[in-house]
């Protein structure tokens, strides 16, 4: 067994969905990722943004942000999915280095003080 790994993935949501589609896309996601024998540890829906610059014809768009364990190569069918979505305008995953993950709590317990620094007693 591999050792599991952080990470965060950005899906963008085709602003023309309602409440109902975003939330089975999120349902999607997440069984996916279960399916694989990841676990996602928080979804938070930032609901609908500007764009920067113009996407698709486009200038909003609904986020959602997972944070993810799973093992390496777990997320490629999800990758692949998210490709072939229509409702999905952008979409990005990226591993969290270990010491972030271990700050936002996942990966287990605390990573230990990095060696160098201050503790206080």
């Amino acid at each position: 067994m591999l050792a599991m790994r952080a990470y965060e993935l950005m899906i963008i949501c085709d602003n023309d969905l309602d409440e109902s589609a975003v939330a089975k896309m999120v349902n999607q996601v997440t069984a996916q990722i279960d399916e694989k024998g990841g676990r996602v540890a928080t979804t938070d829906k930032w609901g609908k943004r500007r764009f920067a610059y113009e996407i698709n014809h486009k200038n909003e768009g609904f986020y959602v942000v997972f944070e993810i364990e799973a093992e390496p190569g777990a997320l490629d069918d999800v990758d692949r999915m998210l490709r072939l979505a229509d409702e999905i305008v952008r979409h990005k995953i990226i591993r969290l280095p270990d010491s972030e993950a271990h700050r936002r709590g996942l990966l287990g317990a605390e990573a230990p003080a990095a060696a160098g620094s201050v503790q206080e007693s």
